[in-house]
Formats: C-alpha cells, sequence, structure tokens
C-alpha cells in the first residue's frame, strides 16, 4: 500500500511540475503610456516581475530595471532582437529605452539566458 501511495503522490508532482512550467498562462502586464512614452518598473530578484509585458509597436518603450539582489546571473538583462544589454548593478534603477517596430514577441534575459521575460509588442 505505501508503493501505491508514493507512487500516486509521484505521478501526481511530476504532472503538476509539467502543467507548472510548460501550460500555465503567466500574467502580462500592459505598459503605462505617459506624455506618449510607454513605461514598465521591473523588479529583478530571482527574476523579472513582471515577465510578461504588453507594449504598442510604434511607440518608445522605457524599461526601468530595479535589482533586488546582489546574486550574478542577474547583473545583466539582454534583448537580443534589438541588439541592447545593460548592466543592473544592485538596488540602483537602470533605465532601458526601446523603440519597438514591429508586432511581435521578443524575448529577453539575463546573461546566461536562465532568468527569462518576454515583451509582447501589439498594433
Amino acid at each position: 500500500m505505501d508503493r501505491v501511495i508514493v507512487t500516486a503522490a509521484g505521478i501526481l508532482t511530476i504532472g503538476w511540475i509539467v502543467w507548472f512550467f510548460l501550460f500555465s498562462k503567466k500574467k502580462q502586464y500592459r505598459a503605462a503610456v505617459s506624455s506618449g512614452i510607454q513605461e514598465v518598473f521591473i523588479r529583478v530578484k530571482g527574476g523579472y516581475d513582471p515577465d510578461v509585458i504588453v507594449a504598442k509597436a510604434g511607440k518608445p518603450l522605457r524599461l526601468v530595471f530595479k535589482r533586488e539582489e546582489e546574486a550574478s546571473c542577474t547583473e545583466m538583462v539582454v534583448f537580443g532582437a534589438f541588439n541592447k544589454s545593460a548592466k543592473l548593478p544592485p538596488y540602483e534603477e537602470v533605465v532601458v529605452e526601446l523603440l519597438p517596430e514591429k508586432p511581435g514577441e521578443y524575448d529577453f534575459s539575463c546573461q546566461m539566458g536562465m532568468i527569462r521575460g518576454k515583451l509582447i509588442v501589439e498594433e
């Protein structure tokens, strides 16, 4: 009987992990617009919060990162599609400005690609 309970618990745990990492929908954060500039504040602590950002195409986008940790993995943020990166010193705000011209989904990450986020650009 113990084997059955342990096996069932293991299968349920594996199922939950697969659902969480592959199928759960992440909450999207829409960029606020002020004076024609879209702006989002992003907290960096073990990941990006928010990690899915929605912005409008053709309008300047200002991303303000604040790294609230000293872990080395999050010391850089890289926007490969925009050919931009920025160093994120601990406990300081760093502004990254982009002009997303085309609709689409653009990934951003730490320099090793382990901490990830997504920029969704809409018409």
